[in-house]
């Protein structure tokens, strides 16, 4: 179970991490912000909301079968 649990804390960051690093080279990139932004922040938001839900699953893992 503990592996369980940490490949989803794991996964969760690295999910989190590349959205953020996504938005960021995307804005970079184009330099402005358009309808196309947009989109691919949303996108990227929801990469985002599923890194921070393995997050919280690996804690739960952790804390009920580990502990």
């Amino acid at each position: 179970m503990e592996i369980l649990a940490a490949t989803l804390d794991t996964a969760g960051v690295i999910f989190i991490a590349f959205a953020a690093l996504r938005v960021h080279h995307r804005v970079l990139y184009e330099h402005k912000m358009d309808e196309k932004v947009f989109k691919a922040m949303k996108k990227e938001q929801l990469v985002g909301v599923v890194g921070a839900l393995l997050i919280i699953a690996g804690y739960l893992v952790k804390l009920f079968f580990v502990f």
